[in-house]
């Protein structure tokens, strides 16, 4: 498959469109490919960093969601020598998996797989957690499984840093195996990030486990628990999955969920990161989805002026940290030709309105136990959209632990009320996952729910 793609080469404040199309062809079979001999793609460059070759998708996908297409050793970039001479916390390995995105086509999915050094001493078999990490950026430098080997990536043009690296270190220091999914696009190079769509999401999510399985030489076995972790981004794709679960992956029996300021309603979320320091974040999704759904596509290309047009292409390649710098606090009224919001835009035209109505996630009952976080003054994936997820599942007879994380007000849309809850819980949310993942039932608290704010 071909990408065609705009690669910022300039500082911050320019942008200079550079044409890239990366094919592989690489043949295709029920044994995963190696990287060193699977492919021999150029490498693409973003924003001065060169993304490895293995990360270029090859012509052909196996039929199977789940199918490992290449593996090869991921070196961490933050690693110690063991006693016993394994490294600490793990051994890596980066995947590439197929998986299904929303329009039911085939797509190429990377990720990481750590075996941890850690014993398991839960019930049961090593357990295995599937973490879909927050947002990272929408450029494919951003991927989590690059940020494995390169925690910090700093250039001249880009900055990005894993801070969910944290919560996937204190995972394996449980003893539990974690595999890391990079989402639709994030890291593989035939084309852009899906962000928060919750169909390819929870696809990759999903499919990561499966990928996992698959792996050769792990202690996973056939009874080993999965739990799903994610916070922010990646609370929305966990708990996109655990509602896809049933229907999509049968065979992924969950144990337990941790979904963590999940963006629920985006359309409400929109409006949260619109004039906040994440506001490039809107620019991924209306990447995503204007990649994805013609009707929205259609609907930007008509109200955008050239700054518009500038920003989403600019977007398109950053990290988080290039993005704040850049674009934050900026308001997407000054993108559109008549002045008027890009939620605004979309609210007014039903056909791009329903796509983001169909993101919603709390339309179905969870598989499995799942715990809900969210900061009370969380204003950038907003506070109330985000209780109100607990509550759709609670009406559904879901078995939710919900938690309103109380701290003070730490600023407005300046990104601390959406991150202090996500360093806070995150202990408390790592041991609700692990009793899950060792047998231990957990008993609903909806009925509290009137009582929580």
């Amino acid at each position: 498959m071909s990408r065609y793609r705009t690669r910022p080469r300039s500082t911050f404040n320019r942008l200079t469109a550079a044409a890239i199309a990366t094919v592989a062809c690489v043949c295709v079979s029920a044994t995963p490919v190696d990287a060193a001999t699977g492919t021999d793609a150029e490498p693409v460059v973003s924003r001065g960093v060169a993304i490895p070759a293995f990360y270029t998708p090859p012509a052909q996908l196996p039929a199977s969601n789940g199918t490992l297409i290449r593996q090869e050793p991921l070196p961490l970039g933050l690693s110690l020598p063991g006693l016993d001479g394994r490294p600490l916390p793990g051994k890596a390995t980066r995947l590439m998996y197929k998986s299904t995105d929303s329009s039911g086509q085939a797509v190429a999915v990377t990720g990481a797989y750590i075996e941890p050094s850690a014993q398991w001493e839960g019930d049961g078999p090593r357990p295995l957690v599937a973490v879909a990490s927050g947002t990272m950026g929408q450029g494919d430098q951003c991927a989590p499984s690059f940020a494995l080997q390169h925690p910090l990536t700093v250039s001249g043009e880009t900055l990005s840093i894993a801070y969910d690296n944290l919560a996937i270190y204190r995972l394996l220091a449980t003893g539990a195996a974690v595999v890391v999914t990079d989402y639709v696009g994030l890291g593989a190079t035939d084309r852009l990030h899906t962000y928060v769509n919750r169909l390819d999401e929870a696809h990759a999510v999903l499919d990561a486990v499966r990928a996992a399985r698959a792996l050769p030489g792990t202690s996973l076995t056939s009874g080993s628990r999965v739990g799903l972790y994610g916070y922010s981004e990646g609370g929305g794709a966990s708990a996109s999955a655990a509602e896809l679960q049933p229907t999509y992956a049968p065979d992924v029996q969950l144990a337990g969920t941790y979904s963590g300021a999940p963006p629920a309603n985006l359309t409400a979320t929109m409006k949260g990161i619109d004039g906040s320091a994440l506001v490039s974040a809107l620019g991924w999704s209306i990447n995503g989805f204007a990649q994805a759904y013609p009707e929205v596509r259609t609907l930007i290309e008509a109200n955008l002026n050239d700054a518009g047009r500038k920003a989403l292409a600019d977007t398109s390649t950053m990290c988080v940290g290039d993005a704040i710098l850049r674009y934050g606090f900026a308001r997407s009224t000054a993108w559109t030709t008549s002045g008027k919001s890009i939620a605004d835009i979309i609210a007014a035209e039903p056909r791009a309105q329903a796509v983001l109505d169909d993101q919603r996630i709390g339309t179905l009952k969870p598989a499995g136990p799942v715990r809900v976080a969210t900061g009370i003054h969380d204003d950038v994936v907003p506070h109330g959209q985000a209780r109100q997820l607990a509550v759709d599942w609670c009406r559904k007879g879901g078995n939710v632990t919900y938690e309103a994380v109380d701290l003070p007000n730490l600023g407005d849309r300046i990104l601390t009320n959406h991150l202090a809850p996500l360093i806070t819980d995150q202990g408390a949310a790592i041991s609700w996952l692990t009793d899950r993942l060792e047998g231990k039932p957990t008993a609903s608290n909806c009925w509290t729910m009137p009582f929580q704010r």
